[in-house]
């Protein structure tokens, strides 16, 4: 099991919140306050398990789960380096996005003047194209 795939769950991560702040500790004291079956939080444990985060053991008659930290490693690897990747550039659509929003702005100024908006090269002012005003 990949130490990703095992982390996703939201369930999974309060487990090993709960093993790394209170050490070793029975299935039956992780399900407490759950709000899910002891089966389900076996079933959970077993993924951890697998994926190399949990270590079980016997004691007596009772097993102890514990959190392994070494698989975490790969988070923190994964972790660091998106944080040390340089920032990404601006994405073009940001800029159409931003030049909408300046041709919206003159436009709503030069209508607040009374003076009209600017004409382009592209756009015909109202005397050339035959429009009267």
């Amino acid at each position: 099991m990949d130490v990703f795939t095992a982390i996703a769950d939201p369930v999974r991560r309060s487990l090993l919140e709960d093993l790394a702040r209170d050490g070793a500790t029975r299935v039956v004291d992780l399900s407490r306050g759950r709000g899910i079956s002891r089966p389900a939080v076996s079933r959970h444990l077993r993924v951890l398990t697998a994926a190399g985060l949990v270590r079980a053991t016997d004691r007596g008659r009772e097993r102890h789960f514990e959190l392994v930290t070494e698989p975490l490693e790969q988070v923190d690897r994964w972790t660091s380096a998106l944080r040390s990747a340089p920032p990404p550039p601006v994405a073009e659509h940001a800029l159409d996005a931003l030049e909408l929003e300046v041709r919206r702005t003159v436009r709503e100024r030069a209508g607040s003047t009374g003076t009209g908006p600017p004409h382009t090269a592209s756009e015909p002012s109202p005397a050339q194209s035959g429009e009267s005003a």
